[in-house]
């Protein structure tokens, strides 16, 4: 996938991965367009970037993404490369029976699943309409093995994997690629419940996705996601292990 004169939208783009990304796609002489639910930190965001435009936006919301959807068609009919980086994540325990932990997997499944399942399904016809495009569904190390702290977002994570998957497959003969970012722990404020200061830094995982994204890489295991992740074929028990391990000095 060329990594240049690409029209580009990030689902989740004011912080962290999704505004490293941004930064390093504008610098490559793309057009980016990043959504955000804050008009503020979308403004923030921006400022520097060159090529960049900022669109207010829920996508945990039908009619948002509607929306959002019409407005592409409208002004950006060329968009080529969408990249969903929205995500939600609640640290809980699954032994605590004083925990909503149905609402809280509703929450998350919503957001990091559901929601992009339907996002793409309504850009498939303009995608469709390019020379070359691709989807990126940002998911996580926890896609192979579960964490504890995070027993949910890593149910949805592992999902949004799946359906990736099956997306790349339903897609092959098309226009359309299919991506999955696997970033492990990542430094940002997202993660800073579960020790993300531990993490490699965002510019660290956008490096990682631009050499992916070049070399055709479908499944772009950063840092720590593709040790775990060839611990895992060797043995499933022992990855477990480690990944816990580490969780617990984070929370720490």
């Amino acid at each position: 996938m060329k990594t240049s004169q690409n029209t580009v939208l990030i689902i989740g783009g004011t912080a962290g991965i999704g505004l490293s990304i941004a930064s390093k796609l504008s610098a490559l002489g793309n057009k980016v367009i990043i959504t955000g639910r804050n008009q503020d930190r979308l403004n923030k965001a921006a400022e520097g970037l060159s090529k960049v435009v900022t669109i207010p936006f829920d996508v945990s919301k039908p009619e948002e993404i509607d929306q959002l959807v019409t407005k592409v068609k409208a002004d950006y009919p060329g968009l080529n490369l969408v990249i969903n980086n929205a995500g939600r994540a609640v640290v809980h325990s699954l032994a605590d029976e004083n925990t909503d932990t149905a609402a809280i997997a509703e929450d998350e499944m919503l957001t990091n699943y559901l929601s992009i399942i339907r996002l793409n399904q309504k850009l498939l016809p303009v995608l469709k309409q390019q020379s070359e495009a691709a989807i990126v569904n940002v998911s996580s190390i926890v896609v192979y093995v579960p964490g504890i702290l995070l027993p949910t977002y890593a149910a949805s994570k592992a999902a949004l994997h799946s359906y990736s998957t099956s997306l790349r497959l339903a897609l092959a003969d098309s226009n359309i690629k299919v991506f999955e970012l696997m970033p492990p722990l990542v430094d940002t404020e997202f993660s800073k419940e579960i020790g993300g200061h531990r993490g490699i830094k965002p510019d660290v995982v956008a490096e990682e996705f631009i050499k992916g994204l070049a070399a055709d890489e479908f499944e772009i295991r950063v840092g720590d996601t593709a040790a775990i992740y060839e611990l895992f074929l060797k043995s499933p028990a022992e990855a477990l292990k480690v990944m816990n391990s580490q969780r617990a000095e984070t929370a720490e």
